[in-house]
């Protein structure tokens, strides 16, 4: 299941517990504050269907340890169905095949049977259907409910947590849970976003292209350089006779440096421009061909903005390179100049 890159760990039962502060300064170890977020996980029964899981989170905070995108809900954005759940504590969000089961329309009660800590009966808890979820952090891809965690906890008479969440910022995931492992020990169960991919993918979609992604990269960059330079380059070199013949009817240097910058100029603003186009174009069409290759399928297109601006300024210092090298040959006599043709 996408997700942001984090960490989940999960504490045992048998093992004294660590608050999220405690947790939070493991991470901070290594360098950066940890951005963490706690999740109850218990089990609800509705009508005579086999327990699903719920999860219990503090809809103000979970978005800043993993990224809720929009595409893993309907019925509104992942802001709004946080916002929901943060307004009205008794709000729920169930999955679409409970919303199809039991015809259930915005505002209906759902009464969710959860065992209760305190008698370890269970206890008949009232619920107000306010959105779908498809995808969760953490979550089974069948039936689940995400609910307020201060409600749950206050229906049950436990605020336990039954994992946090660690932003670990998109980096160094393996080496930030290899850390916890060692300071939380076996009482707890760490496991990372690469680890899970590789668990469950069975797909081109759960395979690691970083590598493969970063070659191609360079190899895209150096294209925009090359191409963009030797354009430029061949078109001053065919116009040579050209500028040869302009100096004999007159023209001044000024006047041929400023023909050569302009066709530069026009060059770089004219291929930025196509390209951004051109590429804008193919990332709709293959976002829209593969929608149903990803689950859930990508929210909006991905702008790598540094990556962007660096092939950009390759292509630009190609182009000026070979309009320096024009004007240079554009300065030799015209007489030398029309004799080498």
């Amino acid at each position: 299941m996408p997700a942001s890159p984090m960490a989940r760990t999960s504490p045992s039962p048998n093992r004294r517990r660590t608050g999220p502060g405690e947790r939070g300064r493991h991470a901070e170890g290594l360098g950066r504050p940890a951005r963490r977020a706690p999740s109850s996980h218990r089990y609800a029964y509705v009508g005579l269907r086999p327990p699903g899981p719920l999860y219990g989170v503090r809809p103000a905070t979970v978005g800043k340890a993993t990224s809720l995108q929009d595409a893993y809900f309907s019925g509104g954005t992942a802001g709004q169905l946080m916002r929901r759940l943060a307004q009205r504590p008794d709000n729920l969000l169930v999955s679409s095949e409970t919303v199809h089961d039991f015809q259930l329309s915005p505002g209906d009660t759902v009464n969710l049977r959860i065992q209760d800590a305190r008698t370890k009966a269970l206890r008949t808890v009232p619920f107000h259907y306010a959105g779908i979820v498809k995808e969760f952090p953490t979550a089974p891809k069948d039936s689940f409910f995400v609910a307020n965690a201060a409600y749950v906890a206050r229906a049950t008479g436990s605020d336990a947590v039954g994992a946090f969440l660690l932003d670990t910022g998109g980096s160094h995931q393996k080496q930030i849970a290899a850390h916890l492992r060692q300071q939380l020990g076996t009482g707890a169960t760490v496991t990372d976003l690469t680890q899970t991919r590789g668990t469950v993918g069975t797909s081109l979609t759960s395979v690691d292209l970083a590598g493969l992604t970063r070659i191609e990269l360079a190899f895209a960059v150096l294209l925009a350089a090359g191409a963009g330079g030797l354009v430029l380059a061949l078109g001053l070199a065919e116009r040579r006779r050209t500028f040869a013949v302009a100096t004999v009817l007159g023209a001044r240097g000024g006047q041929l440096r400023g023909m050569v910058l302009t066709e530069a100029l026009l060059l770089a603003a004219g291929g930025l421009a196509g390209g951004a186009l051109i590429g804008w174009a193919l990332s709709e069409m293959l976002v829209k061909v593969l929608t149903g290759v990803f689950d859930p399928p990508p929210a909006s297109l991905s702008v790598p903005g540094g990556y962007l601006a660096l092939t950009a300024g390759a292509a630009v210092v190609a182009v000026l390179a070979a309009a320096l090298n024009g004007i240079r040959s554009a300065g030799r006599p015209a007489v030398e100049e029309l004799r080498d043709l």
